[in-house]
C-alpha cells in the first residue's frame, strides 16, 4: 500500500520531474534576432512510423506531440532556416518506415518549404541523433560560413523538457552549441498536494527514471 501511495500522490513524483523539467531554462526566442540562428534541431520520439503506419497509410502522432507542433510553428517562424530531423526508432529491432520518413511526410501534408529539408533516419537514441547529425551540421555551417563569412551560429533544439538536460549534455560532448526549445511539459508551477492519480504518477515517475537512468548510463560510457 506504501508503494502504491508514493506512486500515486502526484507530488511526490512531480517535484522531482518539475526539478528536471526546469533546469534547462527555455530560450526566449522573441526577444532573439533570427540571424543569431544556424537552424532547427527537431528530435524524434513523437512519431509513430514502423508497421502501422504502412498498413494504415496514416502517420500517428503520440503524447509528446509539442515536438511536432512547435517544429512547424518555427519553421513557419523562420522558412530561411534549415531544420534535421532526427530519428528512426527508439526500438532495437525496427520494421517499418523511420520517424524521419514518416516527418517527411507530414511537412508535405501540411504544405511546409522543404526547401531546407535535411533527415537523418538512422539513430535510435539521443546520442546517436547527435553522433550522425553532426557531419550534416558542419556541412550545413560550412556553406553558411562561405556565404555570410562569419563564425558558426547555434542552432534550435526541440525536445522533451525531462529530456532536454540529457540531450544538451550530449549535444555539448559532441561540439554542437544548440538553443533549447524545450516541449511537452509534463509539470506546472504548483503541487497537486490534494491529488491521487495512479496512471498519472506511474507515468510521471517513467518519465524520470527513464531519464535518471539515461544520464547515469551515458555518464558512465563517456557520452556525457
Amino acid at each position: 500500500m506504501a508503494d502504491l501511495f508514493l506512486v500515486g500522490w502526484l507530488p511526490t513524483s512531480e517535484v522531482f520531474l518539475r526539478a528536471l523539467e526546469d533546469s534547462v531554462p527555455k530560450a526566449q526566442l522573441a526577444q532573439m534576432s533570427r540571424t543569431k540562428f544556424g537552424g532547427i534541431i527537431i528530435l524524434g520520439g513523437a512519431i509513430g512510423g514502423g508497421e502501422i503506419a504502412l498498413d494504415r497509410g496514416e502517420i500517428s502522432i503520440y503524447s509528446a506531440a509539442e515536438r511536432i507542433t512547435k517544429a512547424f510553428e518555427l519553421m513557419r517562424r523562420y522558412p530561411e532556416l534549415p531544420f534535421i530531423f532526427s530519428g528512426f526508432s527508439d526500438r532495437l529491432s525496427p520494421v517499418g518506415i523511420s520517424e524521419a520518413d514518416a516527418f517527411k511526410r507530414l511537412v508535405i501534408e501540411q504544405g511546409l518549404s522543404r526547401d531546407n529539408a535535411h533527415y537523418e533516419n538512422q539513430s535510435r537514441n539521443t546520442y546517436e541523433n547527435a553522433l550522425l547529425m553532426k557531419p550534416m551540421i558542419l556541412v550545413l555551417e560550412a556553406k553558411d560560413l562561405n556565404n555570410s563569412d562569419i563564425t558558426p551560429k547555434p542552432w534550435l533544439l526541440i525536445t522533451s523538457a525531462s529530456h532536454m538536460y540529457r540531450s544538451l549534455k550530449v549535444f555539448q560532448k559532441q561540439e554542437i552549441e544548440v538553443i533549447p526549445v524545450p516541449v511537452d511539459y509534463q509539470t506546472g508551477l504548483r503541487l497537486h498536494w490534494e491529488k491521487f492519480d495512479l496512471a498519472a504518477g506511474m507515468q510521471n515517475w517513467n518519465k524520470l527514471m527513464h531519464e535518471l537512468i539515461g544520464l547515469l548510463g551515458y555518464w558512465i560510457t563517456g557520452k556525457i
